[in-house]
């Protein structure tokens, strides 16, 4: 009896983690291809990729739960990079973008584009919740809103000679050189959306608005405080995220994170964050970037045009809603 048990257990844990099992079998096969695919180098590229696409995984989750998305976030990670990289340029690089500007400290600048990202979050939760507009559509006008902004203001012109401490942030490590600035930070974000999530009334309301607004409206929940801040705290998360990404790149443009958001939906909803509102967590969201950035590195490995790799990537995004929708049926 508990040998059929525990094989029905292992059948259904295969069928509700299916996306994940995939990608790690074609993980192992591409290893046997390429010997390179464990060398330090490419994990140290997996951990400092999905060091930046976990934090806006985050913030994406948050608007996820209660039932909501948030398809501005890429265009305001871009804004944030660009905001930082005119910021953060050498005094004497050539081509500054503010000439006279002198080099201003970088804690100042990382909280002005968390600042300005987390207002721009306010204002979709503001519209979503007090004007009733649909969270897609309302996301979908904040991006386009963003992105022609940000063409305006940078003139689309590629913004480079970053400051040495301001990359060195990003492309440095701590102790030994398995472990990244990027990754600590990411981990430290992690363990603060972990309690927050878990132990504080923003994490209780934000799933009690997921699983029912009305009951939770019932219950004394204020339901549009709690979303505006949900869309709030995802925005600062954005501009920690555009703030790092351009320090790693050692540069950006208006392009920079186009599409990162659907990449953010993705690995939320293979790490088991449910677009039916009311689950997700913090660990799982962490393995589902994970997995989304193998998937990625496998497709690279086993020469697969990088045109090519886009199919593939909305192919899982669109089977792991499926499957999350097929739960949600299920339980139902």
């Amino acid at each position: 009896m508990g040998n059929k048990l525990n094989a029905k257990s292992i059948k259904k844990w295969i069928s509700d983690n299916a996306i994940i099992v995939m990608i790690l079998l074609a993980a192992v096969y591409a290893s046997t291809q390429n010997k390179n695919f464990y060398s330090i180098n490419n994990i140290r590229n997996l951990l400092s990729n999905t060091a930046v696409r976990f934090i806006i995984a985050c913030g994406v989750s948050g608007c996820l739960i209660t039932k909501g998305t948030d398809l501005s976030a890429g265009r305001a990670v871009g804004l944030a990079a660009c905001l930082s990289g005119i910021l953060m340029q050498k005094a004497s690089y050539g081509d500054k973008f503010y000439p006279n500007l002198p080099e201003l400290p970088m804690i100042l600048i990382l909280v002005g584009v968390m600042a300005l990202c987390g207002l721009l979050g306010a204002i979709n939760g503001s519209v979503i919740s007090m004007l009733k507009v649909p969270p897609f559509i309302a996301t979908l006008g904040m991006q386009q809103l963003i992105y022609g902004a940000c063409l305006v203001y940078t003139g689309a012109i590629p913004i480079g000679g970053l400051r040495n401490d301001y990359t060195g942030l990003a492309t440095g490590y701590i102790g030994t050189r398995m472990l990244s600035n990027l990754t600590v930070i990411a981990i430290a974000v992690g363990l603060l959306m972990w309690f927050m999530y878990n132990k504080t009334r923003y994490g209780k309301y934000m799933y009690a608005i997921g699983g029912n607004e009305n009951a939770a409206e019932v219950a004394g929940i204020n339901v549009t405080k709690s979303k505006i801040l949900i869309y709030m705290v995802a925005g600062l998360l954005y501009g920690l995220t555009g703030f790092l990404v351009c320090a790693k790149s050692g540069g950006c443009s208006v392009n920079t994170g186009s599409g990162w958001e659907l990449e953010a939906i993705a690995g939320c909803t293979i790490g088991g964050v449910s677009v039916n509102g009311g689950v997700g967590k913090i660990t799982g969201i962490l393995v589902g970037v994970l997995v989304f950035e193998v998937l990625k590195i496998v497709l690279q490995f086993l020469g697969v045009e990088s045109s090519y790799t886009y199919i593939a990537q909305g192919l899982v995004i669109i089977i792991a809603v499926a499957l999350d929708l097929r739960k949600y049926l299920a339980k139902k």
